[in-house]
């Protein structure tokens, strides 16, 4: 791919190359990214949960050409045949260093390498070495971009849920949270050697989920039930399952979206006037972000809204993946 030039587009679009990997553990690899674009990379604020795309080469031919690249990039990408165009795939940055041409970008990877779930960014990242390149789409300093859901506003506390394609997103929020911050963080993982020390407000607890064999989701959603003390005081299923039909691939449900068309204009709960459990814990000075494989989160996403009766403007429950679904850029 011949690099761009030019900082014309609102975003950074651009090859970049592996400088250093790092295999983390079992589930993890960590990619940290160069390249003289990422000089400009960045927004005004927190990067928090800040989604980025990266376009793998497919079957281990060329990048994609992005020379002349203009706003009508993606149409003329996705009309190109996939042995042209590769595969794009959504992450999130894990951190970023640096600053000027020396700025670099680090991503870590979940190799879904049991069960034939493995895709092409997990392929790329279980074989990648120091020359590695891929093609970054993501926001460029001083214009806006999306991609950040994290955004508890004066929620007095947050809670963090996530299996193992959360587990960077998460941390990195977990980094960025002001020292004063209150709440909790669950993250289920493959396997105890998954693991992470990361860096968090003493005021938030967080909790390891090593299944080490037992069925995706079913320590997540029992610990978030637990903490809220719902699991024995009010009538909610814990159950892992959701029937296929009620899961939607692209789930999608933030403060001010919804990927069902739901309405999101629901009034704000007043504080000290919202739901509680049965033990009396209070949720309406709660803030929740919970991602990970859709019907898991489709399950939380029943037991907090529908079951427990959290307002839609205080919670963002994303599915990051579905089990049985390619993933799409």
């Amino acid at each position: 791919m011949t690099a761009i030039t030019t900082s014309s587009l609102p975003m950074v679009l651009d090859v970049v190359e592996a400088v250093r990997v790092e295999r983390l553990s079992a589930s993890y690899v960590r990619v940290e990214l160069g390249g003289p674009a990422l000089a400009d990379f960045g927004v005004d604020g927190d990067l928090l949960d800040q989604r980025i795309k990266l376009v793998f080469p497919h079957g281990g031919g060329p990048l994609p050409s992005c020379e002349g690249a203009d706003e009508s990039w993606f149409s003329t990408w996705q009309a190109r045949p996939v042995e042209e165009r590769g595969h794009m795939r959504t992450y999130t940055v894990r951190e970023l260093r640096g600053s000027g041409a020396g700025t670099r970008l680090v991503v870590d990877f979940v190799l879904h390498e049991d069960g034939g779930h493995a895709g092409p960014g997990s392929s790329w990242a279980a074989g990648a070495v120091a020359g590695d390149r891929l093609v970054l789409i993501g926001p460029r300093r001083g214009h806006d971009y999306g991609g950040i859901e994290f955004a508890p506003g004066a929620a007095d506390r947050v809670l963090l849920a996530g299996d193992e394609t959360a587990v960077p997103a998460a941390c990195a929020v977990l980094a960025q949270l002001p020292g004063s911050a209150r709440g909790a963080a669950f993250l289920e993982v493959p396997v105890s050697g998954d693991v992470q020390d990361v860096p968090h407000p003493a005021g938030v607890s967080l909790v390891w989920l090593p299944r080490d064999g037992r069925p995706l989701g079913s320590l997540l959603q029992a610990a978030v039930l637990a903490h809220l003390g719902t699991a024995t005081d009010v009538g909610v299923d814990v159950a892992v399952d959701v029937a296929g039909e009620e899961v939607d691939p692209d789930l999608w449900e933030t403060p001010t979206y919804s990927s069902s068309g739901e309405p999101v204009e629901a009034p704000a709960v007043s504080v000290g006037h919202g739901p509680s459990t049965g033990s009396g814990h209070r949720l309406d000075d709660l803030y929740a972000w919970i991602a990970g494989e859709s019907a898991v989160v489709t399950g939380l996403r029943r037991a907090l809204v529908t079951g427990l009766g959290m307002d839609r403007r205080q919670v963002a429950f994303m599915g990051y993946w579905r089990r049985g679904v390619a993933m799409r850029s």
